[in-house]
């Protein structure tokens, strides 16, 4: 017998002062099996940053033509496709070919990341509607320890610093752009 997911539920509040956004989301995740806290808390930050009526979550882990978020207009069209991890770099390409943005939220951090994108740097360089960023691996252990099964969050993002916070602790969300270099 298969290992059901795990549902977790989340009220997150958005104060976005940067883009001009801010709501409420009630959201219901369901962590698969074989996924981290941590890479499920990259993704509810995946969903803080690039919030929108129309973004929500795809079957991401289990499915490869689905992407962790995704975003699509009234006709379909996929007009922001979102993945965390370290994925292969013919998902990436595949992404933009499909979608008018590809974004990519590592995390870990140091040596593990580097060693992904040494290796893709040059391929995915050729890519226009990719933006790769990393969540540093302090950043994603501390989101890691913030996930429960019933979470009340917040995340205020203002001249681009980003704080998440719950009932016991606010967090610095510390990312660096590897893609397109600043």
């Amino acid at each position: 017998m298969a290992i059901k997911s795990t549902i977790f539920k989340m009220s997150l509040n958005i104060a976005d002062m940067d883009r001009g956004y801010y709501a409420d989301h009630a959201l219901t995740i369901a962590r698969h099996p074989s996924e981290t806290s941590g890479r499920m808390m990259v993704r509810v930050l995946a969903f803080a940053l690039y919030a929108s009526e129309r973004l929500e979550f795809g079957k991401g882990i289990s499915n490869d033509d689905e992407p962790a978020l995704w975003e699509h207009d009234l006709t379909g069209r996929i007009l922001r496709w979102i993945e965390v991890g370290l994925p292969d770099e013919k998902l990436l390409r595949r992404a933009c070919g499909r979608s008018d943005e590809v974004v990519l939220l590592t995390y870990g951090g140091g040596k593990t990341v580097e060693a992904w994108w040494n290796p893709n740097a040059a391929a995915l360089a050729k890519q226009d509607k990719l933006t790769v960023k990393c969540v540093s691996s302090p950043t994603s252990k501390a989101l890691a320890l913030m996930a429960d099964r019933s979470l009340d969050l917040q995340c205020t993002i203002q001249d681009g610093e980003v704080w998440i916070s719950d009932e016991l602790e606010r967090l610095l969300i510390e990312i660096t752009q590897l893609h397109p270099a600043l």
